[in-house]
């Protein structure tokens, strides 16, 4: 049988159209991850990737990268943005600077318990601070623990404000964090967080803030030996996607994108609350110097000019303060 030029050539277009069809459609997505395998963040990403590849059926593939071997977290962020990665689990403080909307979280005290955080975020505020993410090239699917952010250094107990008086202490790299610190008369010293373990073991830092399997699994807690548990910051995590890569999947892939971010962050949560408790068990079988502070009403009231001046900057997050302050 002889076919025509004439219907041969609608054929092959039409052939090459549904190639092209297919080829766009299918999606190979690259993730960025600062922490090491067998972290909490790293065992919930690795299922939202098995989840997409399920769920899709194979149409979206995602390879995580973890322990930052594609560069540090302003990196990622960075490389997320401007669609070098789609996807990445980033702290919120990082994007606070980027994304005015996002810094609301990074307000010490600005959240009660861990509870209040996860009521927050997964209702209006969190959509209200994923809305103004996606402005700068950053959209949230999920919220993640990151826990509650403490005091430690290898002076003293700090048990009040005047405690932190003269103290070089770590901090993101984050004016608000800077404030908080020096708030309270203490010197900040905004650095990678690879460096701080050799800052605090020479003395270029007295001590640092951050949560339990941070300060464990990093082995701060051999060289900075006193831990106060002020819980002064809450910063959940996201897992972003690229706005416009999220913006060009129809409605249904979008919801089942954001579907099985979800259900990762319900493994990460749980996960995350196991990881605490063993990590604080570890560093006290290890002989760290650990204090409540039953009391924080000094702490907050140290924060009143920290506030003041972030509102003045941003009048028109009030409203989102409030909401936050304001969730049962």
């Amino acid at each position: 049988m002889i076919i025509s030029n004439r219907l041969l050539s609608p054929l092959v277009s039409a052939a090459l159209c549904l190639g092209l069809s297919t080829a766009v459609q299918a999606a190979e997505w690259k993730g960025w991850n600062i922490h090491k395998p067998d972290y909490p963040n790293t065992v919930a990403m690795d299922k939202f990737a098995e989840l997409l590849d399920e769920r899709s059926g194979g149409k979206i593939t995602l390879k995580m990268f973890h322990s930052g071997v594609l560069g540090s977290q302003p990196d990622g962020i960075e490389q997320v943005r401007i669609g070098g990665l789609e996807i990445g689990n980033f702290n919120l403080g990082p994007i606070g600077p980027i994304a005015p909307e996002a810094n609301v979280v990074s307000l010490p005290f600005i959240f009660k318990d861990m509870g209040h955080m996860h009521r927050a975020l997964d209702g209006e505020a969190g959509e209200q601070i994923s809305a103004g993410m996606a402005k700068k090239g950053l959209v949230a699917l999920a919220w993640y623990d990151s826990g509650a952010r403490s005091f430690y250094n290898s002076k003293k107990p700090v048990t009040s404000p005047e405690d932190v008086v003269g103290m070089k202490v770590r901090v993101m790299n984050n004016d608000l964090y800077s404030g908080m610190i020096s708030a309270m008369g203490g010197n900040p010293s905004p650095m990678a967080f690879s460096e701080v373990y050799q800052s605090l073991k020479t003395g270029v830092v007295d001590g640092a803030e951050n949560n339990w399997p941070s300060y464990e699994s990093t082995g701060h807690f051999e060289v900075a030996g006193y831990y106060s548990l002020s819980q002064h910051l809450i910063i959940p995590e996201c897992v972003c996607i690229n706005a416009d890569v999220y913006g060009a999947l129809s409605a249904d892939d979008q919801a089942m994108v954001k579907q099985a971010a979800r259900e990762s962050a319900d493994l990460q949560r749980e996960l995350w609350e196991s990881r605490a408790i063993s990590s604080r068990e570890k560093v006290m079988a290890a002989g760290v110097k650990f204090n409540e502070i039953p009391d924080k009403s000094a702490f907050q009231s140290a924060m009143e000019p920290v506030y003041t001046k972030y509102l003045a900057a941003n009048p028109d997050l009030k409203p989102l303060v409030d909401l936050i302050k304001n969730t049962d």
